[in-house]
Formats: C-alpha cells, sequence, structure tokens
C-alpha cells in the first residue's frame, strides 16, 4: 500500500509537470518561455547541460517521497542528494538523466526516480566585428550562430568568415553559407555561454541573373571564379542558357560612372575567369534571339473591369513569333487581343515604309486559312479604331458627324454641335432618327448612326425672316394710296 501511494505521488509530479508544459504551450506563440524551452529541450537528443539550468530530481527513499531543485553553476558541478556530486560540463540532458537515474536506482532499487528540466539557463553572448553595432543578446543553449547574427548583419558583412571564441579561448570559423545552401549544421553551431562572435568583412559580393537555377548576389571565397559561381553559387545553367552571351558589368577599376561591359562565354566558364568584387553577371536565354513584331493601335487584352483601349489610349505589343509562321496563324494565336472596337477588316502592315492591307477577319476563326503574308522581323500590324458617328443638324450652331460614344444622351451631341440657336430654336425641340428611319424619343438610348435635328420653330425667327418682305409690300401700298389722293 505504502509503495503504490509512493508512485500514485510520482505519478501526480510528473503529471504537473506535463500539465503545466501544456497551458505553456497554448498560451505561447511568439516567444518560448521556460517551461516550453524545457519541453523542446529534453526532446532534443543534442541538449548540452548549461549553467543556469534548473532541474527537478524525484524519488523514493523507502516509504519517503523526496524531491528538491537541481540548479547547475558555472563549475558544472551537481550533487544528485546526498549520494554523489557529478561533473555535468559537456554533457546532453539525457547522458546526466540517465546517470542520476543510475545512482538513484542503484541506492534505491525500486524508488521510481523522475529526473527533469524546468528551467533551461538563458545567458548571453558577446557579437563583435562587422556588425551594425557590438552587442550582447540573451540565447539559451538551442540558439544557433545564424538566428543571433541575422539582425546585426550590415551589407559589408561575411557570412563565410564568422569566428567563435569560446570561453576556454578555443577558436574556430565557420561558413554559413554552407549550412544555409548544404545543410551542413555543423557550420551553424550551438551557442554557449562565455562565447564571443566576430564576423569578418567580406571580400568579394558578386551578383549573378538570367538563365542560371538560382540567380542571386554572393559572397566568393579566395580562389572561387566564374566556374564556382555558375555551377556551384547558380546551380548550374538553366536549359535555355546561352552561354555565348554573358554580360559582366565590372565596377571596381573600370573609371566609369555605369561601369564597363565585358562579354564572356563558355570558355571563360570552362576555364574559371577570375572576377571581382561588384561585378555584375547576366546569362541570357537562347529564347532572347527568337525575333519580334510589334501589333499596335486597338488592342490589348481586357481583364475585368479594365477600360478597353481607345484612340487616346492607343496600346503596342511586342510579339515574338517562329521563323515561317503567317499572319493567319498569328492572329488566331492572339484573337483575345482585339474587342469590339477593332477595325480588324482594315488592318494594315508597316514593313521597311511600306504599307500593306490585310484583312484579319477571314483569319480569325478559321483554323484552315492560311495568309500569302508571313511574318517577318520588326513588321508592325496597325489594328485602326472602329469608329462610329452621330449627325447633328438643323438649328445648332455648328451642325456636323461626331464621333459615337456609348451611354450618351442626345443632349452631349447638341453640345458637342455648339448648342442649340436659340433664335432658330425654343424649347429644346429635336426630331431624333436611328440609322433604320426609326423616330426616337429624348429618353431612348442614342445608336450609332444617329441623326438628331434641332427644329427650327421659333416665332422670331420666323418674323425676323418675313419682316422685311411684308414691310416693303406695306410701304407700296401706302405710296400708292397717297399717290391716288393727291391727284384726286
Amino acid at each position: 500500500m505504502k509503495r503504490f501511494g509512493i508512485a500514485l505521488f510520482l505519478s501526480v509530479i510528473s503529471i504537473g509537470l506535463l500539465f503545466s508544459q501544456k497551458v505553456v504551450e497554448e498560451k505561447t506563440v511568439a516567444a518560448p518561455n521556460p517551461a516550453l524551452k524545457a519541453s523542446v529541450a529534453m526532446s532534443n537528443a543534442e541538449y548540452r547541460v548549461t549553467a543556469g539550468d534548473v532541474y527537478m530530481l524525484a524519488y523514493a527513499a523507502g516509504t519517503m517521497p523526496v524531491t528538491y531543485q537541481l540548479i547547475v553553476d558555472s563549475s558544472y558541478k551537481i550533487r544528485v542528494s546526498n549520494l554523489a556530486v557529478i561533473d555535468v560540463e559537456g554533457k546532453t540532458f539525457l547522458e546526466v538523466k540517465a546517470q542520476v537515474e543510475q545512482i538513484v536506482s542503484r541506492n534505491y532499487p525500486m524508488s521510481g526516480v523522475q529526473f527533469v528540466l524546468t528551467s533551461p539557463a538563458v545567458f548571453s553572448v558577446a557579437v563583435t566585428g562587422e556588425v551594425k553595432q557590438t552587442a550582447e543578446p540573451e540565447v539559451w543553449a538551442l540558439s544557433r550562430l545564424s538566428s543571433v547574427l541575422q539582425p546585426l548583419l550590415t551589407q559589408y558583412s561575411s557570412t563565410r568568415d564568422v569566428t567563435i571564441v569560446s570561453r576556454s579561448g578555443k577558436s574556430r570559423t565557420y561558413d554559413l553559407f554552407k549550412a544555409q545552401r548544404f545543410g551542413d549544421l555543423s557550420q551553424d553551431p550551438y551557442l554557449r555561454p562565455g562565447d564571443t562572435v566576430r564576423v569578418g568583412r567580406l571580400l568579394r559580393s558578386v551578383k549573378i541573373e538570367g538563365a542560371v537555377e538560382r540567380p542571386g548576389t554572393y559572397q566568393l571565397l579566395p580562389g572561387e571564379n566564374l566556374k564556382d559561381l555558375v555551377e556551384i553559387y547558380g546551380s548550374g545553367l538553366t536549359p535555355l542558357a546561352d552561354p555565348s552571351r554573358i554580360e559582366v558589368i565590372r565596377h571596381i577599376g573600370s573609371g566609369k560612372v555605369a561601369g564597363q561591359k565585358l562579354f564572356f562565354d563558355q570558355t571563360d566558364i570552362d576555364a574559371g575567369r577570375e572576377l571581382q568584387h561588384y561585378d555584375a553577371i547576366t546569362i541570357h536565354q537562347i529564347s532572347d534571339l527568337i525575333p519580334v513584331m510589334f501589333m499596335e493601335g486597338a488592342v490589348g487584352v481586357a481583364e475585368e473591369n479594365e477600360i478597353l483601349p481607345t484612340p487616346e489610349t492607343s496600346n503596342r505589343l511586342t510579339i515574338r513569333f517562329n521563323e515561317g509562321e503567317d499572319y493567319a496563324n498569328l492572329v488566331r494565336g492572339y484573337r483575345t487581343a482585339f474587342s469590339s472596337v477593332s477595325d480588324t477588316a482594315n488592318a494594315y502592315i508597316i514593313r521597311a515604309g511600306e504599307r500593306i492591307p490585310l484583312n484579319l477577319n477571314p483569319m480569325l476563326y478559321d483554323a484552315a486559312y492560311h495568309s500569302e503574308y508571313k511574318v517577318e522581323k520588326d513588321d508592325v500590324l496597325i489594328i485602326p479604331f472602329r469608329q462610329y458617328f452621330v449627325t447633328v443638324s438643323g438649328a445648332v450652331k455648328t451642325p456636323g458627324r461626331y464621333p459615337y460614344i456609348p451611354d450618351r444622351d442626345w443632349s452631349y451631341y447638341i453640345s458637342l454641335a455648339g448648342g442649340f440657336n436659340t433664335l432658330q430654336n425654343s424649347l429644346e425641340l429635336v426630331s431624333i432618327t436611328d440609322v433604320q428611319g426609326k423616330k426616337h424619343t429624348k429618353k431612348d438610348p442614342i445608336t450609332p448612326e444617329t441623326v438628331i435635328e434641332a427644329k427650327t420653330n421659333s416665332f422670331l425667327f420666323y418674323f425676323n425672316q418675313y419682316a422685311p418682305v411684308v414691310t416693303t409690300a406695306l410701304s407700296i401700298v401706302s405710296t400708292f394710296l397717297t399717290v391716288i389722293a393727291v391727284t384726286q
């Protein structure tokens, strides 16, 4: 019965520790606190016992339960109850746990010994060298070198030359690029109390872009060259790379603000051409040599909520094509570039100053149709805008034909014609006739080729037009009557 009580006691302790860690996990999102760190540390076989760690030891000494804390100081000596003193420096948690449990079990068989980490140590390391400022960030025993350096690096910091000097004075240099690219975690070690991190200054930084699998900016080590940059750092050329056209912009020692442009090829890669600090290398693709032509005017793929092109917003598309391709095949591939404002029947090609008419309508939707015209380099295919008009006549200041704009009413076109001539038109009386001769009211929408006639219906206009004639006639009659009266 007593043994059962002791076992129950130890189980309660264990469950309590696990429960507290679980609660912490649920409440912690950003920065792990000691309980969550303890859980992570005990699940990591590489966690090394660190000065400042706090452990909990629990076991049954006969019928008496025993629990107490063990705190690791800088001497790395811990007392296991009154049973032994052990040296834990350089040992992992699992090694120390096995050693402690063995000591207790040897002295108290069937004691149900438990040894757990409750609070991992937090310590600071010094970071100096080519960094924003000398700093002493706080870390713990599972903090890797890269996580500490990242916020402190400058554009001149070398991640290839990082030295850690341990508390004992032992020095070792690490290459974080190898850890990040190749997963060599031996180059990104865990930090330990008393470490001093020194960051070196970069020697060569070069940029590679274009047809390589991993374009980017890289720090080269002494002796590394163009071959290393392409094959190791850039992970090799892409299938479409054109190694005969490699452009290098050299800034150091060029004497020019924009730098000096050099041209390399495959032989320079094979020979390991030397690179300088801040060189920028571009490897072009074979597809860059494919010829291009241009499509201009009422073209442009209309996305959702995008306004179709207008004469004021004419587009110009650059189109790559295969040699021997005819215009029927090309325009079918770009049929979505045409819209209701595209006058495809009156398109034309500008080639070497010559204008070649080209009706696209039979080409667009007939896959069997072939054009007699082949696409040539630098051709410009002009797609005119389809234009409709509205005619305004009658009693307006400037009668004429005006461009049709959708969703505009009759008053818009009257205003384009300068407005009503008020001497001829009163009450804004108009006659609206569509292209089929059908009469419309002012409330009806205006359609293309509609005729809007402003009626001449002003009384004053007619009065002023005929008043001189009436006045002259009356004058003649009056004069005639006067002559008759005098002669009698």
